[in-house]
């Protein structure tokens, strides 16, 4: 009779339909074994070709037992792998015509009792070391007492392999049938499974952080091998000042160079037939003080008079420098770097700004349309088209739009649009805008919360830059302290100018003591002008009663009447100053006081945007700043030290671009005026100011 209980992988009874294994349902190709090992003689064969437990009667061959399924594994890993058969050895064949049967394959292993088969390979029944030596009883009994002792442990069905579960979605609680809660040795069983479970997560959780951190310090590694690093700061400058005020204070100089080699010509920047070498066409001085509560950029005029001192000659395309360069007065700044390189242009900039220049960080036009590329464009904003009558076009249409490639760098580049009509500061402007965006950009989380685009910002920076003193670390101790800044913190100053040179090289002359008083008020923290500005907008956003505090950015009392003497207009010396935030209020007031007669020395932006209008005046010029306050209604007169001469118009908002005709000479008029203004750092009132939270369009 069948044995059913055997399990199902034994053969059913003959005459009735044999039972489907578990691997019925494949193919034949890859389930046929009689075609790869050739058909046994016997007709009890089953019908299909799965493996088979053996029936009783086959279940045993003399000198052999039955083993589990490890025991087999492991002594046939332990067998090795097959070696290469003996040429000698020649297996006697069947004739063509006749099939394989139990003779020759007995015969094959009794002529070659060695052969690496699994069946050699199973050892033969020794009786333990208690039973004396005798044979082992191999009858059928015997023989099926054993294997039922040896299979016993393993159950008489092998169940399938489960599915691994699906742990995506939780399980409700309800969704299952309510359990008997079990014996007290299964409640501690399900204590200690959910405790198991609870230390895989937070092991998963360790794994992750780990593989976190490997990210980041693979990148850290990989980044730091890639810096070119150049010789550029020199942090025992005799002509650093108050060096123990500047602790801990990060100041990086940042260099765009003017070079037509390699890469340049194919942005637009021209060949080396028009210009060789490589000059400093963009330089800006950032500081950070040590409690990183702001950051200060100041621009410098490419044509900015100075003094080179004797420096080493600059090799910019092998980036080394060769013999030395005698001393140089009354050069352009730009052409500094273009003779010494950066060691000398950092050493000018010590000496002008008395800034601990600790970091150093140059690029090139390519470089610079490369990592613009990478950011995805930056956005800007004008009131205007721009042309440029060298680069031509730069944008066609008014208003807010994106730069990328070739546009961005032509907006950077551009210092000849004869709307604005101010040459390189025009650019200059145009440059603090396009960097405040950017900022804006980078801040709002568009690049940070992008590792793949941070990542090929940062490859793409590192590629095309040239630093001293800047490696990964620095930048992520830096990025780390200034967590949380804002926009409106970072503030951009250029450095101001009283004309130009009348010896035909045109270069820009600096204002050395409003330089100085600059520098001085970032080495002391003193605040800035463009800060006091900012400060207003947020004031003025948030609370409709801030008329009073937006008139004038000292602290500032009631104003009180004073008489004067009307001046000749001739006599007048005046500079405009716009702080209306209206483009060209400044250019148009001074039109018509030149047609008055007066000595219009210059027009420029204010540092301050204001509501009213106030003259300031420096000492001994009292009755010239009351002649032009009695031709703008509404505005007051105010002492200010930081005027070195004549007076200085600033007009705000509440002015209409209208003035009256001034007071006969020599007559007594009444003024307004405010005490005096309270000006510690002794700033100009003139600075060209950009903040980079100012979202206006101009």
């Amino acid at each position: 009779m069948s044995r059913r209980g055997s399990g199902p992988d034994e053969p059913a009874d003959e005459g009735s339909t044999p039972r489907r294994g578990r691997r019925a349902g494949r193919s034949g190709a890859a389930n046929d074994f009689s075609e790869m090992f050739g058909q046994a003689p016997t007709n009890d064969a089953p019908a299909h070709g799965a493996l088979h437990e053996p029936r009783a009667t086959d279940r045993y061959v003399r000198g052999r037992t039955r083993l589990t399924v490890r025991e087999l594994m492991e002594q046939m890993n332990a067998g090795g792998e097959a070696g290469p058969a003996e040429p000698s050895r020649v297996r006697r064949q069947p004739p063509a015509d006749e099939a394989p049967t139990e003779v020759h394959r007995f015969e094959d292993l009794e002529r070659f009792p060695n052969e690496n088969d699994v069946t050699t390979q199973i050892p033969t029944i020794r009786p333990p070391a208690t039973v004396p030596d005798t044979d082992v009883d191999l009858s059928d009994d015997a023989t099926r007492e054993r294997v039922t002792a040896e299979s016993r442990g393993q159950g008489s069905r092998v169940r399938p392999l489960q599915p691994t579960p699906d742990l995506s979605d939780t399980i409700p609680p309800r969704s299952r049938p309510r359990r008997h809660p079990g014996t007290r040795a299964d409640r501690r069983n399900l204590g200690h499974n959910v405790t198991v479970t609870g230390r895989i997560l937070v092991a998963v959780a360790c794994v992750m952080a780990l593989v976190g951190t490997g990210f980041v310090w693979g990148y850290l590694q990989s980044w730091n091998g890639n810096w070119k690093t150049i010789n550029a700061v020199n942090p025992e400058d005799a002509n650093i000042r108050n060096k123990d005020a500047q602790y801990g204070d990060e100041n990086y100089l940042i260099v765009g160079t003017d070079t037509r080699a390699g890469q340049n010509a194919k942005v637009g920047a021209g060949t080396t037939d028009d210009a060789a070498g490589a000059r400093s066409d963009t330089i800006i001085l950032v500081n950070i003080p040590a409690n990183r509560s702001r950051v200060v950029a100041v621009s410098f005029p490419r044509d900015l008079q100075v003094d080179r001192p004797a420096c080493q000659q600059w090799d910019n395309a092998t980036g080394t420098y060769g013999e030395e360069l005698p001393a140089a007065y009354g050069v352009k700044l730009n052409g500094v770097y273009a003779d010494g390189g950066p060691k000398c242009l950092v050493s000018v900039i010590t000496q002008m700004s008395g800034l601990n220049i600790n970091r150093f960080i140059a690029m090139d036009f390519f470089g610079f349309e490369k990592v613009v590329r990478a950011v995805g464009g930056v956005e800007v904003c004008s009131p205007t088209p721009l042309y440029d009558y060298e680069l031509g076009q730069v944008l066609r249409k008014p208003g807010t739009q994106k730069l990328t490639g070739r546009r961005a760098l032509n907006y950077v580049r551009a210092r000849n649009i004869a709307s604005e009509g101010n040459g390189d500061y025009g650019r200059i402007k145009r440059q603090q805008l396009f960097m405040s965006s950017l900022l804006r950009a980078t801040l709002s989380g568009n690049v940070l919360s992008s590792p793949n685009k941070l990542n090929s910002i940062v490859n793409t920076f590192i590629e095309y830059s040239f630093v001293d003193g800047v490696d990964t670390q620095s930048l992520l101790n830096l990025a780390e302290s200034m967590q949380g800044i804002e926009a409106g913190r970072v503030t951009f100053l250029t450095i101001p100018t009283s004309g130009t040179t009348t010896d035909g090289l045109n270069n820009e002359i600096p204002r050395t003591d409003d330089i100085n008083a600059i520098f001085n008020a970032i080495i002391d923290d003193a605040p800035l002008p463009g800060e006091q500005a900012k400060q207003q907008a947020a004031s003025s956003s948030s609370s409709s009663s801030t008329s009073a505090t937006s008139r004038s950015t000292t602290s500032e009392s009631a104003p009180t009447q004073v008489s004067a003497t009307a001046q000749n207009p001739g006599n007048v010396g005046v500079r405009v100053l716009n702080g209306s935030g209206r483009t060209g209020a400044a250019g148009d007031t001074s039109d018509q006081l030149v047609s008055m007669g007066f000595d219009v020395r210059g027009v420029a932006d204010a540092s301050e945007n204001r509501e009213d209008t106030v003259i300031r005046y420096g000492g001994g010029e009292e009755d010239s700043a009351a002649t032009l306050a009695t031709m703008f209604p509404g505005s007051s007169i105010q002492l200010d030290r930081t005027v070195k001469s004549g007076v200085e118009v600033i007009l705000g908002s509440e002015y209409d671009g209208s003035i009256g005709s001034p007071a006969a000479v020599g007559s007594t008029i009444s003024v307004s005026q405010l005490p005096p203004a309270s000006n510690s750092s002794n700033l100009p009132n003139d600075l060209a100011v950009t903040n980079a939270g100012d979202t206006t369009c101009s």
